[in-house]
């Protein structure tokens, strides 16, 4: 796993060997970038259920100005903490070792671009979209993108939620992504 591109491109990344955490596989991170290169200048991210932070690294290295960092997992936080100071990326970095609740909680600012990626089992995304909204996190023209596995049952939940709208789908081998915004 490595940064694709921007001031920390070709850097390795670290993530913990366990069957709890899934990193995104480079090929579908890189897909996923080309999507947003356009968006992610100057903008906040979060990084839900961030693993090994790859997400939100990859985001600052390209130059979003900062990166919320949420994992309830110590050792996973313990990663983020390494692969931030591998990339010299951690003064933009603002890291909850924390349940997604608590952290949705805790942040006090607009969000313009939300990672959404828990453990597949779960079912974790529904739930927070949901709180996302409630909380009135994500900035009027950002964007939520949540990674689920093609046999997740989190499309059609999402369906249910008033307020947003599915504005993309993309496949990758089992891999989904799920672009979301809310309705203004």
């Amino acid at each position: 796993m490595r940064v694709i591109s921007g001031s920390a491109r070709g850097s390795r990344l670290s993530s913990i060997d366990s069957e709890l955490t899934r990193p995104t596989l480079d090929r579908v991170k890189e897909s996923l970038f080309n999507i947003l290169q356009n968006a992610i200048k100057d903008t906040v991210v979060l990084d839900l259920f961030a693993g090994s932070g790859a997400l939100g690294i990859e985001a600052i290295s390209r130059g979003a100005k900062k990166a919320y960092f949420c994992d309830k997992n110590k050792h996973a936080i313990n990663m983020i903490k390494q692969n931030l100071e591998k990339t010299k990326l951690l003064e933009k970095s603002i890291i909850f070792n924390k349940d997604f609740k608590q952290c949705l909680n805790e942040i006090k600012e607009k969000v313009d671009i939300i990672f959404i990626d828990p453990p597949y089992k779960d079912n974790l995304s529904v739930e927070s979209v949901k709180i996302i909204i409630e909380k009135g996190i994500l900035n009027k023209d950002g964007i939520m993108i949540i990674e689920t596995d093609e046999i997740c049952r989190d499309e059609r939940g999402l369906e249910n939620l008033k307020n947003i709208r599915i504005v993309d789908k993309r496949k990758y081998g089992r891999v989904n992504l799920i672009f979301i915004k809310e309705e203004n």
